[in-house]
């Protein structure tokens, strides 16, 4: 790597990446962003229809998992089937995880149980299989967790087990940054805020409820706009090449200026 060729530091050739939550909206940039720039895909997700409509975006090699990341066994395996197929592990992209929006007298034990599980306890699960075998290769990696800026700022509509989660997902980040920087394992999270995706879709419309609740929410995001899938593509790279090898433990706000003000 040189100065006098710096884009040397985002060669992704060859690497293998492993995406958790890959039909989701995240993990579909995620795919698309690092099968596009060279890597060896390994897509895992629930829902396997749409995953494969994912897969049909990439350009690179990609193999597909239909699974959860919900138990030390599942983990295990999805790493292993990813070395077997090619050969080794470079990068874990955590997308994975839900959100349950309710009042706290309205949300369920359960439901909060749920989401800490989803976000948390499984983003742990299979950062612990693939540090194992970045470990074992002894040539460092790559983890990238997806958290929120919900993570670092409240919200008035439910969002106690959804901000918790986030928090604490941040938390993992953090340490595990502290504990693995001597292996060479970086371990960074991307934090946005709202996004296009599926799920935004109608904050993006022109229906006067959009606008209105569009409207409010920009005055605090000093780019004055909504993210678009193309703003996570170039954290998500920085944070998976060799560009970010002096950057652990951080959280990355992709987020417009939303959690500056």
């Amino acid at each position: 790597m040189s100065l006098d060729n710096p884009i040397s530091m985002f060669e992704m050739k060859g690497k293998v990446a492993l995406i958790t939550g890959a039909s989701g909206a995240f993990g579909a940039v995620a795919a698309q962003c690092l099968s596009n720039a060279g890597c060896q895909v390994v897509l895992v997700a629930g829902n396997a229809t749409a995953m494969a409509e994912v897969a049909l975006k990439c350009n690179g090699e990609t193999h597909q998992i239909n699974a959860r990341p919900d138990s030390e066994a599942a983990c295990a395996d999805m790493v292993a089937k990813a070395v077997k197929i090619f050969g080794r592990l470079d990068i874990l992209v955590v997308a994975s995880g839900m959100n349950k929006v309710a009042k706290i007298d309205d949300m369920e034990p359960a439901t909060f149980d749920a989401v800490m599980d989803a976000n948390v306890t499984q983003s742990w699960l299979i950062a612990r299989a693939a540090t194992v075998q970045m470990k074992t290769q002894g040539e460092g990696g790559k983890i990238v967790f997806v958290s929120s800026a919900r993570g670092l700022l409240g919200h008035p509509a439910g969002y106690t087990a959804y901000c918790a989660s986030k928090a604490a997902v941040d938390g993992i980040t953090k340490a595990l940054g502290c504990e693995l920087g001597p292996t060479g394992i970086t371990v960074n999270a991307i934090a946005p805020t709202v996004f296009r995706s599926p799920l935004t879709a109608w904050m993006f419309e022109n229906t006067d409820n959009a606008k209105t609740v569009r409207d409010g929410f920009l005055a605090r995001v000093p780019k004055g706009r909504l993210g678009e899938p193309e703003d996570l593509a170039g954290p998500l790279l920085f944070l998976s090449s060799k560009a970010s090898d002096f950057y652990t433990g951080h959280i990355l706000y992709a987020d417009g200026g939303y959690t500056a003000g």
